[in-house]
């Protein structure tokens, strides 16, 4: 290695892995039980699984079928890359503690300065020994690796034994050490596949490559993974700067059973929360709500605000989330019983409410805006019926997927958002839905109505689409007087799950203009006639 090269490479490297961190961050946010057998799916493929569901046959890269196939009590949990990184922050601030300067590569794997760590204990194995012991005070596993590349330490981290979870390559020997390791190693697959189809199969081969013919062929991720497999790894560390706590949280002691003394008792908290955002010159609008039990339950919910929480909002979420005590939507529930409402005994003591800004924004933003926006005192005026009626008191429409036009309506709690995809289902092509312009009435139940052909008899549709007569006479009420038909249009196919014999679902649509005036939209299914909506 030439001289400059040796004085542009970064200093040696501690990196800390944490194995199946999807996994064990669900695992602390209460998805998954202990010592269950558990996988991360991730696009209908396992992610991770623990160490129970590899013992039955489940591996990365396997279809949840034939994963349930293998381990039918296998525990599934989606992959949620917020969950890894709430989880994860906790373990950093833990370990900033013990050894300063960590730098997140991603949830579950951070890299620091091996020397200035080294110089304080005393000696690399001082440094990564403490940084182990500062983990495992939060009762986790992880593995670390020191070399002279972020890389090569993360490869050591991994090779790394749980008997001996430190793993120290000597100073200039990561090229030697790297060199016997698979080229998937590299974490990119593209390059990887090519390099496999080349014959090239380890690191070294890789590495004996010439880097400006590596540059020509691969380009610059290329180039730098060639850097990677060489043991020069051009990423420096990179410290970030501890964020100022923007969470607050409360421990009563001994626990609280009444819903108004927790109210009461949180007031001061929120306050300091709602202050601590406007001095870094935010405003949250979405906040996870977390509460612990002596009994060891936990309740966790995120809470949305369509403007921006205050103390009063905060307040009130706990409040509703005490009072509701079960799983409501995104709420996760992990204890005995529901806690009750205001003024009754709770069915565990509450020891801890913790209050976390899950999303926030510039607080100039949440300002009034001149046109559109949430206005204020409506806002204010509807939270004030909330508190009064409770949380689902106050309803909002957003738009939904679906054939029928009462499914493509979906009502949310006044300041909640609607399920994560709500969006993407509407805008999705919907085969036999209703084109625009919609019904201006939608009837949230069908109502029954009849419908004859020109020969007085019921209408019928065959399974064709055919019709026995053309539809001639319509009533709002099957026992109201006829109306003439005047016009019509369809009918339209509606099919749904025709591969599910007790779910499946045959119907046909139809419009009308009847001698009254007015527009109709009908669903005929199984001989029968229901009006689906009207055009006012």
């Amino acid at each position: 290695m030439s001289p400059a090269a040796g004085s542009a490479q970064p200093p040696r490297a501690l990196v800390l892995w944490f194995p199946d961190w999807p996994l064990v961050a669900a695992h602390l946010a209460g998805e998954v039980p202990d010592h269950a057998a558990a996988a991360v799916i991730e696009k209908g493929l396992v992610a991770v699984c623990s160490a129970p569901a590899r013992a039955a046959g489940v591996a990365r890269g396997l279809r949840v079928r034939e994963a349930q196939a293998r381990c039918p009590e296998l525990v599934k949990v989606p992959a949620d890359p917020e969950r890894s990184a709430r989880e994860f922050e906790p373990v950093v601030r833990a370990l900033e503690t013990a050894v300063p300067g960590v730098q997140v590569l991603r949830p579950g794997l951070c890299a620091l300065r091996a020397p200035g760590a080294a110089r304080y204990y005393g000696s690399e194995h001082g440094a990564g020994g403490a940084a182990l012991e500062a983990v495992a005070r939060l009762g986790l596993e992880a593995r670390a690796g020191i070399a002279d590349s972020v890389f090569a330490a993360e490869q050591a981290a991994r090779g790394s034994q749980e008997l001996s979870p430190l793993r120290i390559v000597e100073p200039g020997a990561s090229a030697r050490f790297l060199a016997p390791l698979p080229v998937a190693a590299l974490g990119d697959a593209r390059i990887a596949s090519l390099l496999m189809r080349l014959g090239l199969r380890t690191l070294e081969d890789f590495a004996a490559l010439p880097a400006a013919e590596v540059r020509s062929r691969f380009g610059a991720e290329g180039l730098a993974a060639h850097a990677r497999a060489r043991g020069r790894d051009p990423r420096p560390v990179v410290p970030r700067v501890p964020p100022e706590p923007l969470d607050r949280s409360v421990d009563f002691e001994p626990g609280l059973e009444r819903i108004d003394q927790i109210a009461f008792a949180l007031r001061p908290v929120a306050e300091d929360l709602v202050a601590g955002l406007v001095r870094a010159g935010l405003a949250c609008t979405q906040l996870r709500v977390q509460i612990t039990d002596d009994a060891g339950g936990r309740s966790e919910r995120s809470w949305g605000h369509p403007h921006q929480f205050g103390p009063g909002d905060a307040v009130d979420r706990v409040r509703w989330q005490l009072q509701s005590g079960g799983p409501e939507g995104t709420a996760r529930h992990r204890g005995r019983q529901p806690w009750l409402s205001t003024g009754e005994a709770l069915a565990a003591p509450v020891v801890q409410v913790r209050l976390a800004p899950e999303r926030v924004d510039l607080l100039g933003r949440r300002t009034q805006t001149l046109f559109g926006g949430v206005d204020e005192r409506l806002d204010h005026g509807l939270h004030r019926l909330q508190t009064m009626l409770g949380h689902g008191s106050v309803l909002q429409a957003a738009a939904a997927g679906g054939r029928l036009l009462a499914e493509r309506c979906l009502l949310v709690p006044w300041g909640e958002e609607a399920p994560p995809g709500t969006s993407d289902l509407a805008s999705r092509p919907w085969p036999g839905a209703v084109p625009p312009p919609l019904p201006a009435t939608v009837f949230a139940d069908p109502l029954p109505v009849a419908l004859f052909g020109d020969d007085s008899r019921p209408l019928e549709v065959d399974g064709r689409g055919h019709l026995a007569s053309a539809p001639a006479w319509f009533s709002p009420d099957p026992g109201a007087a006829r109306r003439v038909v005047r016009s019509w249009a369809g009918p339209w196919p509606l099919r749904e799950r025709w591969w599910d014999a007790e779910g499946s679902r045959r119907a046909e649509r139809f419009q009308i203009l009847d001698s009254e005036g007015e527009a109709w939209l009908l669903l005929g299914e199984d001989g029968r006639w229901w009006a689906e909506a009207r055009y006012d």
